[in-house]
């Protein structure tokens, strides 16, 4: 059974997946709430602020990267964790819904019990174990609020989606320190999570393009670190 009383809410406009889904969800104890389409399922997640939503990709009329995108928009699910379900493994698939601020996929069909060890994987996450401190940063104008997961970079407001955020604040826990793409992995994503080769590289670019290229530096077939503007960089 769940051990905490998590709200999920699906959203696939195929009946029977939201069938499946839930009722294997409903049996760990967990509270779910089903929407058909794009529409729907912003109402709901604004109505009920669930801990996870598994928004399926292929959808008519707004599809699930669009839905996305808008509930990133709502300030009071900056720290829900959106997963996409869907049946293609494309590198732009994946790469489009990162970008839009999702934090895994899940690919159907997929069996009741690693579905099941899937969620409570990705449900670990809402209690990341990364915890710096707000005035982490700050000696290179930024300043991290870890508790209401906002950052501001020379006093202006930056909106990171969730994995952009934690990676960031991996990154600024131990300036020039160089984790490796392992470490990023395991840290950020969980071991039980498997995502894309590319995954990290999006990230880092997203990150790059918001608080600047010069903050975070690459070492080739090694992994990247945070280096603040006034030290040398390597």
């Amino acid at each position: 059974m769940a051990d905490e009383p998590y709200t999920i809410l699906l959203v696939d406009d195929e009946p029977d997946i939201l069938s499946f889904i839930g009722y294997n969800l409903k049996k760990e104890g967990y509270t779910v709430y089903a929407a058909n389409d794009g529409h729907e399922a912003i109402a709901l997640a604004k109505k009920h602020v669930p801990h996870l939503i598994i928004l399926d990709v292929m959808m008519p009329g707004m599809d699930g990267i669009e839905t996305c995108r808008e509930l990133k928009l709502i300030p009071e699910l900056s720290q829900t964790i959106i997963a996409f379900l869907t049946a293609r493994n494309e590198d732009y698939s994946q790469l489009a819904g990162f970008d839009a601020g999702g934090d895994d996929y899940i690919a159907k069909p997929i069996k009741p019990n690693l579905l099941v060890s899937r969620v409570k994987a990705l449900l670990r996450r809402y209690h990341p174990d990364i915890k710096p401190e707000e005035e982490q940063g700050k000696e290179s104008g930024l300043r991290i609020d870890r508790e209401r997961y906002i950052v501001w970079k020379d006093k202006i407001k930056l909106s990171l989606p969730r994995k952009e955020f934690e990676l960031l604040c991996l990154l600024v826990s131990k300036p020039q320190k160089v984790f490796s793409r392992e470490e990023i992995f395991r840290e950020v994503w969980g071991n039980e999570v498997i995502v894309g080769e590319r995954t990290i590289d999006v990230h880092i670019r997203k990150l790059r393009e918001k608080i600047g290229p010069e903050f975070i530096k690459t070492l080739k077939g090694v992994g990247y670190k945070y280096t603040p503007v006034q030290e040398p960089s390597e």
